[in-house]
């Protein structure tokens, strides 16, 4: 028969041993999120009816991969986008070039492998419900999605 010391005992030695196996779980996963791969989010700005990069484009593509280094890129999403004025099919034809300008030079600057998914939006959402025109829309968008390296 036990007594009531034996049986505080083994309480006690079961409640660390439960509490050191909440522990061991906690301790397999990361205190904190590798901050540095969060995604990376840019707009390319082009000259009007152009595909052209220019220095400042150059360099803010460079900043979003070399940002990326040491990260997965799970995906890059390149969004072109044009202006009002001009022609539908140009206004389509255009932001896909500056869209394809941004993905080459992103490979250019060494970004890790990563699947790429291009759109051209063209002209469409440039001209606001009220008639007017949406102001720089000469550009790509691009999201850079990372997650750390494991």
């Amino acid at each position: 028969m036990m007594d009531r010391r034996g049986w505080g005992l083994r309480l006690v030695t079961l409640g660390a041993l439960l509490a050191l196996g909440g522990c061991q779980t906690w301790l397999s996963r990361p205190l904190v999120d590798d901050a540095r791969c969060a995604d990376v989010s840019a707009e390319i700005y082009f000259q009007p009816d152009s595909a052209d990069l220019g220095p400042d484009a150059q360099q803010l593509i460079q900043a979003a991969a070399d940002q990326a280094q040491g990260c997965t890129v799970t995906r890059v999403d390149v969004l072109g986008l044009a202006d009002a004025p001009g022609s539908s099919s140009t206004n389509l034809t255009l932001p896909q070039a500056r869209a394809e300008a941004v993905t080459a030079a992103l490979a250019a600057a060494r970004l890790p492998a990563a699947q790429f998914h291009i759109q051209a939006a063209g002209d469409a959402g440039a001209v606001t419900q009220d008639g007017q025109a949406q102001p720089m829309r000469r550009r790509v968008d691009i999201v850079l999605r990372l997650a750390a390296s494991g």
